[in-house]
């Protein structure tokens, strides 16, 4: 038995905010039906095909999904959307800013009809304020949020290489959607959840923010150093390769001095005794390090380091799924639980689950084809 086993999601979703929050729900347990468009699909099934033809995107975050095709400007095609939500638990979607509203599907509307249900709206910049209607991309997130302020070098500013905006809000939505399911244990009600990218992003730069605060000198971009700890990013070794330091307390600083440098006075020196003065000498403290570095290959480098690196493979975090190219590997969740498996069920083919699904609503064979005569599925 799953958390979620019994749980059923319905989510108008593309792309990644709300694809991520939904396949970790599967990943509990939950039914999760996608809703797409006839013959198009979620836009982030073409993104690219890496995946032996299918999407990288679509890939990782949509397996153990059902895909419903629904044309939602269709009558006949809400009203198989309206009865789906009559059983749902949870309702998700990361829409267009106003279409969940216009289709009658905000929060206003359903809730007096569906008091159980949970809604989860995932949205660039939330349900009011003047950005209410902006549409979002996530390196405009990035940007608005201040995350290009603090990546990159100090010449040139870089976004980060996946889509953390997306990710942010899509890990929020989850955390959100499993927090009303337990309220509602308590309480016999739903909710509504409002996320956006935005706030989403800017609780995790948090820590800038606070380095900032009351006007001091913002955290500079130090490319894949760190802009206040030291040692903390790339050091070339004697064999032109590169180890990557990352010293977090002053423990860690006593056993590098004398196990890596094999220099332990350098661990009392009042230039580097505590990080603070290790990041205003940081130029000297390079200096030492590169030197101590030069006769040495990477790999003796690394083994004079005290360090863990779990190991996925060992740890056997790898599993299959199922697609319509055949089986994939996909890393199971973090957070391996020694009470129930994740599901790991199929990435879904577009529409695959349509047929099955308007069964199980009452549609029968000839409403079925009336449906798709109509192009409304």
């Amino acid at each position: 038995m799953r958390p979620l086993d019994g749980t059923l999601v319905v989510s108008l979703e593309h792309a990644i905010a709300a694809p991520l929050c939904t396949r970790q729900l599967a990943d509990l347990g939950a039914r999760v039906i996608k809703i797409e468009r006839p013959g198009v699909g979620d836009f982030a099934r073409a993104y690219d095909e890496r995946v032996r033809g299918l999407s990288s995107h679509f890939v990782w975050v949509n397996r153990s999904k059902e895909s419903l095709t629904l044309d939602l400007k269709q009558k006949s095609a809400r009203d198989v959307l309206h009865a789906l939500i009559a059983r749902a638990d949870v309702l998700v979607q990361n829409l267009a800013p106003g279409a969940a509203a216009r289709l009658g599907l905000g929060t206003s509307a359903l809730r007096p009809q569906h008091p159980r249900l949970v809604v989860c709206d995932i949205s660039g910049y939330g349900a009011d304020g003047p950005y209410r209607d902006k549409k979002a991309y996530d390196l405009l997130i990035q940007s608005e949020a201040g995350f290009l302020s603090v990546t990159g070098t100090p010449d040139d500013p870089a976004k980060a290489g996946c889509s953390i905006a997306d990710i942010a809000a899509g890990m929020y939505a989850y955390s959100g959607i499993l927090a009303a399911l337990l309220q509602r244990q308590k309480t016999g009600e739903g909710s509504s959840i409002d996320v956006s990218m935005l706030e989403a992003l800017s609780e995790w730069m948090s820590y800038p923010l606070y380095y900032a605060f009351e006007g001091a000198s913002p955290p500079e971009r130090s490319g894949a150093a760190h802009a206040t700890i030291y040692p903390y990013g790339p050091f070339e070794a004697g064999d032109g390769k590169i180890v990557m330091l990352g010293l977090q307390n002053e423990r860690e600083w006593v056993m590098f001095c004398s196990e890596v440098l094999r220099r332990p006075e350098l661990a009392a020196d009042p230039r580097f005794d505590a990080n603070a003065r290790r990041h205003v000498n940081r130029e000297a403290l390079h200096a030492i390090i590169v030197e101590a570095f030069r006769t040495l290959a990477a790999m003796e480098v690394v083994e004079r380091l005290v360090w863990a690196h779990p190991q996925l493979e060992a740890r056997r975090r790898w599993a299959r799924v199922d697609s319509p190219v055949g089986p994939l590997p996909a890393l199971l969740p973090p957070g391996a639980s020694d009470v129930f498996d994740y599901r790991m069920g199929p990435i879904p083919a577009l529409g695959q689950h349509t047929e099955a699904i308007l069964h199980e609503l009452g549609y029968d064979d000839r409403a079925i084809a009336a449906l798709r005569a109509d192009r409304a599925v």
